[in-house]
């Protein structure tokens, strides 16, 4: 649009060709679109916003008891007016501090809110979502053990993540191994057998993990370790506040998906991944890190640090190809996070477990479902058994305006509550299934 006759002439010329058309003489002719393209004509504003509120009113707004990696949890008004300030919304690289300060700042809060969260000492400055960032923490014990190329995860690891992983392992000489689960938790003697071979470079497990259980991982660290491999423990950062972390746990790596702080579930994104590590393996995390320290003032400031910005720009130096930083997303997490404190997780955490728990009896007491794995300890989310059609079930709901529980197969179901789910809320669940 910018360029006049003369610019393109001149253009051409430089180049060689005499038309644009001859740019594209490589191109067979039976594939070139000669007819009208069927573009819309152009709409006034009131037309235009009119025509998007139609679209919009056609996404079906369902009260959620699925969860699977994500979850239905409260956003806080306010968190959507303070990132569409322009000077959040708009900003981008922080590679010049002297004009980044401001989200050099926010990035920097995140991370020590991550670093708090997980118990690790230090974290990167966020990444895509929390399956891409497991398979960075793959790469991270493969680089920090050196010359061990197979890393084990645990079968109760969401298949999603899984799958990214195998993905990502395969296209970069990386054995991945996932180790069978045992009654719904992660199994330690088929670990510990595994690691017998000496080519294991860390293994990686979930908490709580894809069934809603929370396992107990005493003598993983210890296991691997001796192995002279790495830990690394996918975890919901959410349940973090009521949970041990993966430090206590004795992980050397924490990753997982930030969309429990608060994203809405929004159609499918977007999240923002996670990683944190202990100081011994910081140069091997990818993506950025942001440090404090003083400017020529003794003031305080903000900057990228232990990285050369080849690191970001240079795919054959980097550490990673993972260059783009999702700040927006983990400015989104910071002000959550700011916003609910401490006690405020605590409660979310509370009301989530309460529901859940309310739920499962209610489901017990119906006398159709029967628990998945009795006695396994969960927060929020559960695995239930029945011998209904959960297809007919889930259909019948959805026409009643709520979305049912994730249709495992061969019986199993999986619901979530989170403390967006009131006690009506859960007993007209009930009653639609019931009736279904």
């Amino acid at each position: 649009m910018p360029h006049t006759e003369e610019d393109i002439r001149a253009m051409l010329e430089k180049i060689g060709v005499q038309t644009i058309d001859d740019l594209y003489g490589d191109v067979p002719e039976e594939v070139i679109y000669r007819e009208e393209y069927d573009i819309p004509s152009a709409m006034s504003e009131i037309e235009l916003r009119r025509h998007f509120k139609e679209l919009g009113d056609k996404n079906r707004q369902l009260t959620v008891f699925a969860g699977g990696g994500a979850y239905d949890h409260y956003s806080p008004s306010v968190i959507g007016h303070l990132l569409q300030r322009s000077e959040f919304y708009t900003a981008y690289t922080p590679y010049q501090p002297e004009i980044s300060q401001g989200t050099l700042q926010y990035i920097f809060e995140y991370q020590s809110i991550i670093a708090e969260l997980t118990g690790m000492e230090a974290s990167n400055a966020s990444m895509y979502d929390g399956a891409t960032a497991t398979a960075e923490a793959m790469f991270m014990m493969v680089a920090s053990t050196k010359k061990k190329n197979r890393v084990l995860i645990s079968d109760t690891v969401s298949e999603r993540v899984q799958a990214v992983v195998k993905t990502y392992g395969k296209f970069h000489g990386v054995a991945v191994t996932v180790v069978p689960e045992k009654d719904g938790v992660s199994d330690l003697d088929a670990i510990k057998k595994e690691l017998e071979a000496g080519d294991v470079a860390g293994i990686i497990v979930a908490t709580p993990n894809k069934y809603g259980i929370i396992e107990d991982y005493t003598g993983f660290a210890d296991a691997v370790h001796a192995a002279k491999g790495l830990m690394t423990v996918n975890a919901d950062p959410s349940t973090l506040a009521v949970l041990r972390t993966p430090a206590e746990w004795g992980a050397d790596i924490a990753c997982g998906d930030g969309q429990t702080l608060g994203m809405p579930l929004a159609f499918g994104g977007p999240y923002l991944g996670y990683m944190a590590t202990s100081k011994a393996n910081l140069r091997k995390m990818p993506g950025r890190v942001v440090g404090a320290t003083t400017d020529a003032d003794g003031k305080r400031a903000y900057v990228l640090t232990l990285q050369a910005r080849e690191q970001h720009i240079r795919r054959e130096k980097a550490t990673s190809n993972i260059c783009s930083n999702q700040s927006l997303m983990a400015l989104y997490a910071t002000i959550y996070v700011a916003l609910m404190g401490k006690e405020g997780l605590k409660e979310v955490n509370r009301l989530s477990c309460d529901g859940a728990h309310y739920l499962y009896n209610r489901l017990v007491e119906t006398g159709k479902f029967t628990p998945a794995f009795p006695g396994k300890p969960f927060l929020k989310e559960f695995v239930m058994k029945t011998d209904l059609d959960m297809k007919r079930v889930n259909a019948h709901l959805a026409e009643n305006g709520v979305m049912g529980g994730l249709d495992l197969g061969e019986g199993l179901v999986e619901f979530a509550v989170t403390e967006k789910r009131t006690r009506e809320e859960i007993d007209r669940l009930i009653t639609l299934m019931l009736e279904a």
